[in-house]
């Protein structure tokens, strides 16, 4: 089915008309607004989708957060992956996000990310790798899987793993690792809660990396610390990483990722503690790194990309952020180290991940028990 951007439809968007945040450079509101008005088709349902990928021949790799990976194809019903680990399911924990290795046309290579059960009543992401191999139309297993990455160290609870996966342009592995809830290990050198790690492809850690590797074998993965949780990660097309992660009550951050970069968490946030606690904002000690733009109400974000298709030209190069709490896709345009939020697009449901087609369409998938693989084109 086709529903116009002008329906009534459940699924049709609308535009925002009141402020929704403040810019942490201007101080001025953002009001969000349509830009684009976008033919949108319900094309597949899915059971607490999580991630996609598309492969280079127009299929696409989706996620289910209890531990179910499906091969998607336009014609086909879904095909179950085979070859998946146990994961550890429940509160944020599961299966995670998917992408394939850059060189995928040759190696096939599948990377994934999932939690996994430790000693004790302990937890923690890890990230895996393995083959694809499909078998006509109703086969598709990942051979040779394992794991080549693991978020040290486990610990209890269920919340904030993070695990998102993206390769740079010049083949690099960025993970992220999420504080686990517990705060302070961000500032903490010792361990990658907290942290965006850097490896090679094959899970070995770079010459380069930006941390010497004295305080534990795990310091040498770090990239940049004083993470919370990140669950938007993009590379923008002149080759910088950035990240999209949660703040706490308030002062979710859309940030400028920097080698060996101290983004501040817990000491500081544009957010305060859940239960009304004050923390200090970033601009009061600035041996840390700001955000190039914060929401306080938050956006509560999914994934990220940047857009870099021509179906859309009004948001080429810019930066689509899915949003949980916000029901939106949030388009944010980048100069140089600082962003501003030109507009967001809603739905009715929270809205989990977001990907672009090859021939530039843009994708979304909806967080929920019958979450919607839902297609957006131009015009109507």
């Amino acid at each position: 089915m086709r529903i116009l951007l002008s329906s009534l439809s459940a699924l049709a968007l609308v535009s925002c008309s009141a402020p929704q945040d403040v810019s942490a450079q201007t101080g001025e509101p953002v009001i969000a607004a349509a830009t684009e008005t976008f033919s949108v088709e319900e094309v597949a349902t899915f059971n607490e989708p999580w991630a996609m990928t598309f492969l280079p021949d127009g299929r696409a790799l989706i996620t289910e957060q209890g531990g179910t990976m499906h091969l998607w194809s336009p014609d086909q019903p879904p095909v179950e992956v085979r070859g998946i680990p146990e994961v550890d399911y429940g509160g944020q924990g599961g299966l995670g996000d998917v992408v394939v290795h850059p060189d995928f046309a040759e190696n096939g290579l599948v990377y994934f990310s999932y939690a996994e059960a430790g000693d004790g009543d302990t937890r923690g992401a890890v990230v895996a790798r393995g083959a694809l191999v499909v078998a006509g139309d109703d086969s598709a297993s990942l051979n040779d899987v394992e794991i080549i990455w693991r978020q040290a160290p486990k610990v209890e609870g269920r919340g904030h793993y993070s695990h998102r996966i993206a390769f740079s342009p010049d083949g690099y592995l960025y993970i992220s690792s999420g504080d686990r809830q517990a705060m302070a290990p961000a500032q903490d050198l010792s361990n990658t809660l907290g942290t965006i790690v850097r490896l090679n492809d094959d899970g070995s850690v770079p010459d380069d990396n930006p941390m010497d590797g004295e305080a534990s074998p795990e310091t040498a993965q770090i990239w940049s610390y004083g993470h919370r949780n990140v669950l938007g990660l993009a590379f923008a097309p002149d080759g910088q990483l950035w990240d999209m992660e949660h703040g706490p009550a308030g002062g979710d951050e859309l940030n400028r990722v920097e080698a060996g970069a101290n983004y501040g968490w817990p000491l500081v946030s544009n957010g305060e503690h859940y239960d009304g606690t004050d923390i200090p904002d970033h601009d009061t000690d600035a041996s840390f790194r700001a955000p190039a733009i914060w929401w306080t109400p938050v956006i509560a974000p999914g994934g990220m990309i940047f857009y870099t298709g021509d179906m859309f030209p009004e948001l080429t190069g810019d930066v689509l952020i899915a949003g949980l709490s916000s029901n939106a896709i949030v388009h944010v345009e980048i100069d140089g180290d600082t962003a501003r939020e030109a507009g967001r697009f809603t739905f009715d449901n929270r809205i989990r991940e977001i990907e672009q087609g090859p021939d530039g369409t843009i994708w979304v998938l909806e967080d929920d028990e019958d979450g919607r693989l839902i297609r957006l084109t131009a015009g109507g």
